[in-house]
C-alpha cells in the first residue's frame, strides 16, 4: 500500500508541472493534425487508385 501512494503522490506533483496548452496553440496543433491527415488520406487513396489501374491493365 506504501508504494501505491508514493505513486499516487508522485504522479499528482508530475501533473502539476505539466504546461497545458492554451486553448490558441490547441487551435493551431489540432488544425495541423487534421491537414496533415488529411493530405496522407488523399496521398494514398490516389496511389491505391493509380496501382489498381496499372494493375487491371496489367492482367
Amino acid at each position: 500500500m506504501k508504494k501505491l501512494a508514493r505513486f499516487i503522490v508522485s504522479v499528482k506533483k508530475e501533473l502539476k508541472r505539466v504546461r497545458w496548452p492554451k486553448k490558441k496553440e490547441m487551435i493551431v496543433y489540432s488544425t495541423a493534425t487534421i491537414l496533415v491527415i488529411v493530405f496522407f488520406m488523399a496521398f494514398f487513396t490516389l496511389t491505391d487508385t493509380v496501382i489498381g489501374a496499372i494493375v487491371r491493365l496489367a492482367s
